[in-house]
């Protein structure tokens, strides 16, 4: 057989996913937060960015921001007579007392800033930061101990403390590398549980509560023994509890309300983080013919443009390699604003299919939540299953009934018991929620209860399920509510 070389043309198809198909898709699971960050990143990188900001209200158009600034910083001054000349009536002027050379170093520095004439005036740039939990700890540390080996080993603890206050770090490897004595080290560490707040330093969580309580004098050997036995009070055994602390069923709820004022996180009090607030990215309302009104949040969309004036101003006079750096962030800049655009239409058709989908639970609630997949909206609205899967994480929508990220309106289906159409798990769990926030202290449901009563409604579930659900929410069981509202009605509460 023979072998010989030949040329074909074949035509074949094949799937190439583009620098700008990923951005496009990386934009789209983006949260607002996140593209936010992204924007500015762009805008960094590609001088021909820009966002679309509008003019500060409360300035006149053409007056620059700095000019305002100053011209109100002397209007507040000439009101309040913030002057330093007349500061004392029998000087008989202002003089330098610190010296020309000193002066303007000083003046560098910011200290000019006393007088509003001179520069401008920022608070904000100056005022101090919130302590943090360390440092906090370390100014009590420095009142607390004389001795330098003392304050050395309670700044190794300090250094130990997690967010919540406790007392995180091994101390045996702290005792060893410091080389204190274990009475000495049980010294320090009982001054340092006397700092403020009180619960600092604790080793679990009955020792915080412990110290709080001993800080209000209020640690007795009941109060002791409970706080021996929080796994009792976990599982609501409020009759073992009375045993153990020799009380009764009165002493036992005072002892627990005051547990309930105390603090089991101590240190979170000095936690400084800011949180990103929450966006939503489509608002739905009543619309003038009945239905709903589905727009994108105005807020939610970044306003991006290409600077094509500037464009054709630079590469008129760049050479070779400048005219190609600027065609290339052109194109990026291009690129990236027809992104954004599909980026916006998607949501926006998504988020409509839901609302018609979804028209029960925006007229009449929960209990209306219909069971939903991400390939029922894809079909609807001609796109992949993971468009949309993309789209619903962690967007939100603004509704009538409140604020909802996209994904909770994807829940799964339980069958029907009379064969019907089938009901939403998150329906059914708002159901078991209803159901045991109404009953009472002589008729306490158990799951198979539970299951009986929704069986009736039309749903079958299994009791697993149910005690599923119910711990998703963090219900107890029906043995500890039935110990809880016992001891609450013992006492008329």
């Amino acid at each position: 057989m023979a072998l010989s070389q030949s040329l074909n043309l074949r035509q074949t198809q094949s799937l190439v996913m583009t620098p700008q198909l990923l951005q496009s898709i990386r934009l789209l699971q983006l949260t607002h937060a996140e593209l936010e960050q992204f924007i500015d990143g762009e805008i960094e990188r590609n001088p021909l960015l820009e966002r679309e900001d509008g003019a500060d209200p409360a300035q006149e158009p053409g007056e620059p921001a700095q000019e305002a600034s100053r011209n109100s910083a002397e209007a507040i001054s000439e009101r309040l007579d913030a002057s330093l000349e007349n500061l004392f009536p029998d000087d008989p002027g202002r003089r330098e007392v610190i010296g020309p050379e000193l002066s303007a170093q000083w003046r560098s520095a910011g200290g000019a800033g006393i007088s509003a004439a001179d520069t401008e005036w920022d608070l904000e740039a100056i005022a101090a930061a919130p302590p943090s939990l360390r440092e906090h700890v370390r100014e009590q540390i420095a009142f607390a101990f004389e001795e330098p080996a003392d304050r050395l080993l309670a700044e190794e603890l300090a250094e130990g403390l997690d967010e919540a206050g406790y007392l995180a770090a091994d101390l045996e490897e702290i005792a060893a590398r410091t080389g204190a004595e274990a009475d000495t080290f049980e010294a320090v560490l009982a001054t340092c549980q006397g700092f403020d707040p009180p619960g600092l330093f604790a080793r679990n969580l009955s020792e915080c509560l412990a110290l709080q309580l001993k800080a209000r004098d209020r640690l007795d050997p009941a109060m002791r023994t409970l706080l021996d036995n929080l796994g009792l009070l976990a599982k609501r055994d409020f009759q073992a509890l009375k045993r153990l602390c020799g009380v009764d069923e009165g002493d036992l709820v005072d002892m627990l309300a005051e547990i309930r004022e105390l603090d089991p996180k101590p240190g979170t009090a000095f936690t400084t983080g800011v949180s990103d607030p929450i966006v939503p990215d489509v608002v739905v309302r009543p619309g003038p013919d009945g239905g709903w009104a589905v727009e994108l949040n105005p807020q939610a969309l970044p306003r991006v443009l290409v600077n094509e004036s500037y464009f054709a101003a630079v590469s008129a006079q760049a050479d070779g390699e400048g005219k190609a750096f600027l065609s290339e962030c052109l194109q990026s800049a291009n690129w990236l604003t027809r992104s954004l655009d599909q980026r916006a239409r998607t949501i926006l058709k998504v988020a409509s299919e839901i609302v018609r989908q979804q028209d029960a639970f925006l007229l009449s609630g929960v209990r209306h939540l219909r069971p939903l997949k991400l390939r029922t909206i894809a079909e609807a609205i001609d796109m992949h299953e993971s468009t949309v899967s993309r789209v619903a994480a962690n967007k939100y929508m603004m509704t009538p009934r409140g604020l909802f990220e996209l994904r909770y309106f994807f829940t799964a289906a339980l069958a029907a018991a009379d064969g019907g159409d089938a009901h939403s798990a998150e329906a059914v769990r708002d159901r078991i929620r209803r159901l045991i926030a109404e009953e009472d202290v002589k008729d306490v449901l158990s799951d198979d209860t539970i299951v009986d009563i929704l069986r009736k409604d039309g749903v079958d579930i299994a009791r697993r399920t149910v005690a599923k659900y119910r711990e998703s929410m963090s219900i107890p069981s029906s043995v500890q509510r039935r110990r809880e509202k016992k001891a609450l009605a013992g006492t008329g509460a």
